[in-house]
């Protein structure tokens, strides 16, 4: 009697199925399978260590932010026309304030999930444009001041809030595989927060006679065409870095259309 061949054991295992086509692409299939509503995006056992390390490195940045954040506060509370609200109209201060929320959230996130829900890359992205552009602006403004007759000094805090954190964050964003596939709109929300924040600082400026940065200050300037100008130029600013991140989001490691939150 000839024996029979055995034939593969079959299995009806969907959690099985799941697995091996997670580990086969664990990009692009992920992000489709958890919009289907057949992965759960909460903590598994394919949660990787590389998401673990994003997490806790995320937390040490918010706490570097806060520790930044008092020290800068230390520093220009030694300035002769030092004020409290002066300290809190800084553009820097307020997005570094935003970014320690969004250092926490998006720590905690990266401990529990391996993908980033849609919302806090959003966020994410505001924030991490509003950091960058902070710092560039912040360097225009160092390189400037010799030209007109005063010393910049660049303590510490004022390291880590321009440079040191806004440059983790940009790496961090960039090599981060679990963020969402953000949509071009993101270009004209960026612009809903600086707005705000120009209008007010121009009012308020006119009112009490004290302006953040020299470009809004009608007496530092040649003219208000200056001032336009400086503003233009931050608007390329934040629409251009906006635009990188952005498209970072949606061509970075070659996704397919379709793939993302």
């Amino acid at each position: 009697m000839c024996a029979r061949a055995n034939r593969p054991a079959r299995t009806d295992d969907p959690a099985g199925s799941l697995a091996a086509v997670l580990v086969a692409r664990p990009g692009s299939a992920r992000r489709s399978l958890r919009r289907t509503g057949r992965l759960s995006p909460d903590l598994s056992p394919l949660h990787s260590p590389r998401r673990r390390v994003i997490g806790i490195v995320r937390l040490v940045l918010a706490g570097t932010e806060v520790l930044a954040l008092l020290g800068y506060f230390g520093y220009i509370l030694g300035f002769k026309s030092f004020i409290v609200y002066n300290y809190f109209s800084y553009f820097t201060v307020q997005s570094a304030i935003a970014a320690v929320g969004v250092f926490i959230a998006a720590g905690i996130v990266a401990l529990r999930r391996e993908v980033d829900p849609p919302w806090l890359d959003w966020i994410r992205l505001l924030v991490t444009t509003y950091m960058i552009v902070s710092g560039i602006v912040f360097l225009a403004i160092v390189i400037q001041s010799s030209s007109r007759a005063y010393t910049m000094e660049v303590p510490w805090s004022t390291q880590l809030l321009h440079f040191w954190i806004p440059g983790i964050a940009l790496v961090d964003w960039l090599t981060d595989t679990g963020k969402a596939r953000l949509p071009w709109t993101m270009l004209a929300w960026v612009m809903v927060v600086p707005s705000i924040w120009g209008a007010f600082t121009l009012i308020r400026g006119a009112l009490v006679r004290w302006y953040p940065y020299f470009f809004l200050d009608p007496k530092q300037v040649s003219g208000p065409l200056e001032t336009v100008l400086y503003c233009v130029v931050a608007v390329a600013l934040f629409t251009g870095i906006a635009a990188l991140l952005t498209w970072s989001s949606r061509g970075w490691r070659g996704l397919k259309p379709g793939a993302g939150g």
